[in-house]
């Protein structure tokens, strides 16, 4: 997987432009609130598109982490173009262990790699480790509990969902993205795990209460596509934001 991530970097970056990004963005930012002086790891930062975002909403200190050396280093070069004070680490979240103390531990579609319960308790685990006493833990997911027969209701909004089998404990699902300006797409696998398998894996790693966060649409992303252009996305889910506290 470090090595695909690597293939795909500069493609996968411009997946960001992708009108469900806007949707996404606003759930995110509408449930983190104040950042203020907060401090956050970023888990599965990719080039750093919200981590940069984090510190322009006034985060004091910023840590971002991802598998990908090319991910990572698309992050610097960024940072270095416009003076940001970011510090990025090529690491596995699994081996991670604990590197601070962070107010807001953070990730954008971490988990749903997590193909068994033990691979997603490991992530779960570094995550609460690195969470002051009465810290949040925020994440964009793949919408595991979205049924396999609306999967085609994505396309609209820029990729696919596909399996291949019954859904059941670690089974792929496919995403596949059309690059904008680019007559090219990305693919790359999540994993299924159920909804139990993740509260049980929240339970043992120690959080005290776990909340579904389902997406929201708002008046830049009406402007932009109609109502009924998301109707489909709000009512099927194709991804949910899941929040954590220690």
């Amino acid at each position: 997987m470090i090595i695909y991530y690597d293939t795909i970097a500069e493609q996968y970056k411009k997946v960001t432009e992708l009108p469900c990004r806007l949707i996404e963005e606003y759930t995110y930012f509408n449930l983190l609130g104040d950042l203020t002086g907060k401090s956050i790891l970023d888990l599965a930062c990719g080039e750093g598109l919200y981590s940069r975002k984090f510190l322009h909403k006034g985060a004091k200190k910023i840590v971002g982490v991802d598998i990908s050396a090319k991910m990572i280093e698309l992050a610097k070069q960024q940072e270095s173009q416009k003076q940001e004070d970011i510090e990025y680490i090529v690491g596995d979240v699994m081996e991670l262990g604990k590197i601070g103390s962070f107010d807001l531990v953070v990730a954008s579609y971490l988990l749903n790699y997590a193909r068994t319960k033990e691979e997603l308790l490991k992530m779960c685990q570094t995550v609460y480790t690195n969470l002051k006493p009465g810290g949040r833990f925020l994440t964009i997911n793949n919408n595991l509990q979205q049924c396999p027969e609306s999967y085609g209701i994505c396309e609209k909004y820029g990729y696919t969902k596909s399996i291949s089998e019954t859904l059941q404990e670690g089974t792929p699902i496919t995403l596949t993205f059309r690059i904008p300006g680019d007559n090219k797409t990305v693919s790359f696998d999540n994993y299924y795990l159920s909804k139990e398998t993740y509260e049980w894996a929240f339970q043992v790693a120690g959080f005290e209460e776990i909340h579904l966060h389902q997406p929201i649409v708002f008046s830049e992303g009406i402007q932009e596509f109609d109502l009924e252009f998301w109707q489909d996305f709000l009512e099927y889910a194709p991804i949910v934001c899941i929040e954590c506290l220690k």
